[in-house]
This record gives C-alpha cells, sequence and structure tokens, in this order.
C-alpha cells in the first residue's frame, strides 16, 4: 500500500496538487490538518480516498482533530498535533500511541518534516508544500507499507 501525505497546505491548491501528482500513484492520501478544506477538494479533483484530520487554524470546521486508521495491517494515527505539544518534544505522541497500539503517526503543525522511529512507532511529519520551516523548501511525504514492512521518505517540492 502507497499513501502520501500530505500538511500545512493552508489553502494554496496549486503546491497540493503539484505534490499529489509528484506521489505518483497513491491508494490513500493523508492529510494532517491546516486546512482540512484541501484535503477534500484533491479527493475530489483527483478522485482518490482522503482521510483528513483538522489542524490549529482549521477554526470554522467541525471535524475530527485525531483519526485511527488501519491499513495494510498497520495502525496509523492521524493528528495535526497542535494538541500534544510537537513543538517542543514528541513525547505526548509517543504515550498515546503506545497506550492505543499505534504503528505510525502521522503529524503536521510544525511545518517541519520528521522521520523517526521511537520505541518501534514510526513518527511522520511531512513538513508542509507552502510554507516550510526549518532548513529545507517545501515537502511532503509518502509512506509505503508492503509485507509488514513500513517505508516512509520526505519529497522536497
Amino acid at each position: 500500500m502507497r499513501i502520501g501525505v500530505l500538511s500545512d497546505t493552508h489553502g494554496n491548491m496549486e503546491a497540493a496538487r503539484l505534490a499529489v501528482t509528484s506521489m505518483g500513484k497513491i491508494d490513500l492520501l493523508l492529510h494532517a490538518g491546516d486546512h482540512y478544506r484541501d484535503a477534500h477538494q484533491l479527493a475530489k479533483s483527483k478522485e482518490l480516498l482522503v482521510c483528513a484530520v483538522v489542524g490549529n487554524c482549521d477554526w470554522d470546521v467541525q471535524e475530527p482533530a485525531d483519526l485511527l486508521i488501519d491499513a495494510a495491517g498497520k495502525r496509523i494515527w492521524l493528528t495535526h498535533g497542535h494538541k500534544y505539544r510537537v513543538k517542543t518534544s514528541h513525547d505526548a505522541l509517543v504515550k498515546k500511541a503506545l497506550q492505543h497500539k499505534i504503528d505510525v503517526v502521522v503529524y503536521g503543525h510544525t511545518h517541519v518534516p520528521v522521520i523517526e522511529e521511537r520505541q518501534g512507532i514510526l513518527i511522520f511529519n511531512p513538513g508542509s508544500t507552502t510554507q516550510p520551516r526549518g532548513q529545507r523548501g517545501p515537502t511532503y511525504g509518502v509512506i509505503e507499507i508492503d509485507n509488514q514492512e513500513i517505508i516512509s521518505q520526505i519529497f522536497d517540492l
């Protein structure tokens, strides 16, 4: 299973569409918030299966802030991350992931791409396609689950 991952698109659909096109064939698109509606515009225009959560900039959207997704035998927790203090550490993410037997945590909010493994849990942030922070420019991610192996990558847009 090939999963495309976006976060923090902030209404810039041109960059979001370019990222999805660059991903190649994907089975699922995850959007980790800020702007929730962008995910559903992509779903319609690209005919994709999309799972999305709201972020701290999705003020007028009453949708979930957290989703648990079962994909190819793995449990994925999709969250924006702002409720878990992700700008200071991943501790709250890891604690909850361990409690709920999560294999992969996908989050956004920081606009900084991250691939980290902690206590057997993949912590994954695709960065931002529109407002990058840190050392890299705009980024997106892809997670592949093949024979129970999880392969994750961050790509520059």
